[in-house]
């Protein structure tokens, strides 16, 4: 703990204006003060605020008028999906600042170092290593913070990632573009490790962050809950599975939760051109935003049950159809689906299609009935990937008609099957966990002790709690 800092800071966000939000209060909206609660609900919810960090949770309504008593969610159609279980896709678009969830990631990563004085604004820059979203989460809450930040991020990436960070950051030589795309992450890691030689750049790198782990434990996990409860009501609905790709494997960590309260199994999503856990496989793919070529840090591996592969191939091409007049006209007429679903479809970025085709090969294997729930996310949507559906378009020789809506319709979502569907053995849990000594033991100098310890449902028990434990602390600051 370092007083002098503690207190600088308090001092600081007293001059800003800043109040930090505790856990229980992200966990449960309703309970932050009405006078907090009125203030944010008259601003933009991108403005350059620290009040919108009362808005870093699930319970966004769609226009951001109101906190809801359950997450946004969509059960998806069983017209839609071919399968009678009922698909709960949490949304997180409705997220402030970044139209995704991993704002809320950041703010749990730079949670502790704020409290216990180990970042210091005045000579300290929070770097955010990912490969998108969690890097413009980083950069958004340390300038509502008034922290300097970087970004690092693969040179692949979404064009809309890019412009969003020219918007945020003070100096463009703040983002620093990696080699490669989404499965380059080991460059992440050498970019973060230059980096680290200036002792005044805190690296706060999502995949081996365990407040990451525990953020989403805790608030995302509880808020998930919640929305299955809505759907089940008064039958006998049971939540059988909690779908999620892998990514950094925070958003990962609510399954941990939902396994504990709901008894529900934990199925992870990659690409299969690059099947990282399915085969200790590697490639290139455009899932963007889950990450692979390596076991993250914090992925909790013996507590997982499945692990399903996805092409990109269906991803980018759902992406046209859902996000294009033509799509569109083609799945209300010709599919019979209603409209208001359609419409809703570009809620959906690349990685919530990656989870929603992987619900479906579940239910599919599992022989799913209308009494069984998988809850998955959608972690960001549409908007994010308006370049990467032009280019998927070029592909097509600018020949895309209703019969090439039903081609893409037919092979990528009719024909789903439960190929590249593992459930894990002791064995296959063993393997991949020891898969991640590569990265971390040889080349990011993890000790061999902690690695170790994360096969123990207690390390990760422990990390939950510390989280929980943080409200004491946030309320004492906030007082300061």
């Amino acid at each position: 703990m370092n007083s002098s800092v503690i207190e600088k800071t308090a001092n600081y966000f007293r001059s800003k204006k800043v109040v930090l939000p505790t856990i229980a209060e992200l966990k449960n909206p309703h309970s932050i003060s009405e006078d907090i609660k009125n203030k944010v609900l008259k601003l933009d919810k991108d403005a350059m605020d620290p009040a919108n960090l009362f808005r870093v949770h699930w319970f966004n309504k769609r226009d951001h008028s109101k906190f809801l008593d359950v997450p946004e969610h969509i059960v998806l159609p069983s017209e839609f999906t071919g399968v009678e279980a009922k698909i709960i896709v949490n949304l997180g678009r409705y997220f402030p600042l970044i139209t995704a969830h991993k704002v809320l990631a950041a703010y749990g990563c730079l949670l502790p170092r704020i409290l216990n004085g180990s970042f210091d604004y005045t000579t300290h820059k929070a770097v955010w290593p990912s490969t998108g979203n969690y890097c413009r989460g980083g950069v958004a809450i340390s300038k509502i913070l008034g922290f300097k930040s970087v970004a690092i991020l693969p040179e692949g990436m979404s064009k809309e990632r890019f412009d969003w960070l020219e918007k945020w950051v003070e100096d463009k030589n703040d983002i620093i573009k990696t080699t490669g795309t989404e499965s380059n992450v080991k460059e992440i890691y050498d970019a973060c490790n230059e980096l680290e030689k200036d002792k005044n750049n805190d690296i706060i790198n999502q995949f081996d962050e365990y407040y990451n782990y525990a953020t989403h434990r805790a608030i995302t996990g509880s808020s998930f809950e919640k929305s299955f409860l809505k759907v089940k009501g008064d039958s006998n609905l049971q939540a059988r599975f909690y779908v999620s790709a892998s990514g950094s494997s925070g958003t990962l960590a609510a399954g941990d939760y939902l396994k504990e309260n709901l008894n529900a199994q934990i199925a992870v999503v990659e690409a299969t051109e690059c099947p990282t856990l399915l085969y200790n496989g590697y490639g290139e793919h455009n899932i963007q935003g889950i990450g692979d070529k390596h076991v993250p840090l914090i992925h909790n591996v013996m507590n997982s049950d499945y692990v399903v592969g996805v092409s990109d191939e269906a991803t980018n091409n759902l992406n046209l159809l859902f996000n294009t007049d033509e799509g569109r006209k083609y799945l209300t007429n010709r599919r019979g689906l209603n409209a208001e679903f359609v419409g809703r479809l570009p809620e959906f970025g690349f990685s919530s299609i990656a989870n929603i085709i992987a619900s479906i090969k579940l239910a599919k294997k599992m022989k799913l009935t209308k009494d069984d729930a998988i809850i998955t996310v959608a972690t960001d949507g549409a908007d994010l990937y308006k370049t990467e559906l032009a280019k998927t378009k070029k592909q097509f020789s600018k020949i895309y008609d209703q019969i090439t809506c039903a081609e893409i319709f037919a092979k990528n979502f009719d024909a789903i099957s439960v190929d590249h569907t593992l459930e894990l053995s002791q064995i296959d849990k063993e393997r991949i966990f020891n898969l991640g000594y590569y990265t971390w033991v040889e080349q990011q100098g993890t000790s061999l002790e902690e690695f170790e310890n994360r096969r123990n449902q207690s390390f990760w028990d422990k990390h939950y709690k510390d989280m929980i434990s943080l409200d004491e602390k946030i309320k004492e600051f906030n007082s300061l």
